[in-house]
C-alpha cells in the first residue's frame, strides 16, 4: 500500500510541476487534462498522508508498551494502538477503492436519449417524466442541459427527445440511468382506474470529441429540408433542419432545434459522433471480462433496469438486490442522487475484485 502511495506522490508531484509551466498554460486541453488529474490525485496523495501518521501513531505506541516502564504511558498506549489500528482499517479500505483505475469516459458531457416504448401515450407522458427529472437533476448539480432534439406525444411528453449535459463527471455519474425503465400507474385517460405498465428506454453517450472518435465525412449524406413545428417566422421559410444519414450503420440523426443551419449540423454531428464511439465503446467492453461480468455497467438498453410503482409510491432498481425506496414523489422530482450512489458502490465493489490482486 506504501509503495502505491508513493508511486502516486511522485506522480502528483510532476504534475504540480507542470501545471505551472506557461506553455502549460497556454495549453488548454492539456491544463484542463492536468488539472484534473492534479485533483484525482489529490484526494490520494491526502488520504495516503493520514495513512501514514497512523502507521507512525502504531510504531511508537508499540515502542511505548514494549519498554513497559511507565504504566500509565503504556495504558495510554494501548488506548492509541487500538485507535490507530482501527484507523488503518478504515483508511485502507478507502485507499484501495481510490486506487480503482477510473474510466477515462467518466469525466465527459453526455448526450442522452429518452425515447417511449411499449404504452402508447402514456409511454411518451412517461418519457416526459424522465426529461424533467434529469433536468432537475442536473439543475441542482450546476449542469447544463440543452436540447438537441424532440418529437412530442400526442397527448403531451415525448416519443423521443434527446439533449446534451454539460458539467464535471457526467457521463461517471449519468451512465447509470442507461436501460429501460418502467413505470406502474392508472393513465389519465384510464376511466376504469386500472393499473396499467409503460415504458420508455434511456441512452446515455459519452460525447465524443474529434480526437475520439474520426468521423469520415465521404460516408455522411447531409439532408437539409425546413424546419417543422414551433419555432417563429422562419419556420418553413429556410432550410436550417438538418437530418444526417450515416451509410455504413444505417443511424439517422435529426436537429432542428437551433435557427441557424450551420448550428443544426454542429449538434447532429455531435450526437451522431457519440452514438458511433458509443458503439465502439460497447464492442470494447463486451471484449473485456471483467467488464461483461459486471451487473453495473453493462449499459444493456434492453434490461429493465428500474421500476417506478405510483399506486405503492415505490422506486426498485433492478440490479442491485434490496434496492426499493419509497420515496417516489421526490425521486421523480429530481432527487436520485441516492440511487446513483448506490450503483457507484456496487460497481466500484465489482471493480474492486477485479483489480484486488493489481492494488
Amino acid at each position: 500500500m506504501l509503495e502505491k502511495i508513493q508511486i502516486i506522490k511522485q506522480r502528483f508531484d510532476e504534475i504540480n510541476d507542470l501545471i505551472i509551466q506557461p506553455d502549460i498554460i497556454s495549453d488548454q486541453q492539456r491544463y484542463t487534462k492536468l488539472m484534473k488529474e492534479y485533483k484525482d490525485l489529490k484526494l490520494i496523495v491526502d488520504k495516503g498522508e493520514t495513512f501514514k501518521e497512523a502507521l507512525e501513531n502504531i510504531s511508537e505506541a508499540e515502542e511505548i508498551i514494549a519498554d513497559g516502564s511507565d504504566a500509565e504511558m503504556v495504558d495510554m498506549a494501548k488506548m492509541q494502538l487500538e485507535e490507530a489500528e482501527e484507523t488503518i482499517e478504515k483508511l485502507e479500505e478507502e485507499i484501495r477503492f481510490m486506487l480503482i483505475p477510473k474510466d477515462p469516459d467518466d469525466a465527459k458531457n453526455v448526450v442522452v436519449e429518452v425515447r417511449a416504448g411499449t404504452g402508447g401515450d402514456e409511454a411518451s407522458i412517461f418519457a416526459g417524466d424522465l426529461y424533467r427529472m434529469y433536468s432537475k437533476y442536473c439543475s441542482d448539480k450546476g449542469w447544463r442541459v440543452d436540447v438537441v432534439s424532440q418529437s412530442d406525444g400526442t397527448s403531451g411528453g415525448f416519443k423521443e427527445i434527446i439533449f446534451e449535459v454539460s458539467g464535471e463527471d457526467v457521463y461517471g455519474t449519468l451512465k447509470f440511468e442507461a436501460g429501460v425503465h418502467r413505470v406502474q400507474r392508472v393513465p389519465q385517460t384510464e376511466t376504469q382506474g386500472r393499473v396499467h405498465t409503460s415504458a420508455a428506454t434511456v441512452m446515455v453517450l459519452p460525447e465524443a470529441e474529434e480526437f475520439d472518435y474520426e468521423l469520415d465525412m465521404t460516408e455522411v449524406r447531409i439532408e437539409r429540408t425546413t424546419s417543422t413545428g414551433p419555432g417563429g417566422q422562419s419556420v418553413n421559410t429556410t432550410y436550417s433542419a438538418i437530418k444526417l444519414h450515416h451509410e455504413p450503420t444505417g443511424m439517422i440523426v435529426s436537429c432542428q432545434d437551433q435557427k441557424s443551419s450551420h448550428k443544426n449540423l454542429e449538434k447532429a454531428l455531435k450526437v451522431l459522433r457519440s452514438r458511433l464511439y458509443d458503439l465502439e465503446l460497447a464492442k470494447k467492453q463486451a471484449a473485456d471480462s471483467e467488464k461483461r461480468k459486471s451487473m453495473v455497467s453493462s449499459g444493456d438498453r434492453s434490461a429493465k433496469i428500474r421500476t417506478y410503482n405510483y399506486p405503492q409510491g415505490r422506486v426498485t432498481d433492478h440490479r442491485v438486490p434490496g434496492l426499493t425506496l419509497y420515496d417516489l414523489q421526490n425521486i421523480i422530482n429530481g432527487d436520485i442522487q441516492k440511487i446513483i450512489d448506490e450503483l457507484m458502490l456496487a460497481e466500484n465493489t465489482e471493480l474492486l475484485k477485479a483489480n484486488d490482486d493489481e492494488i
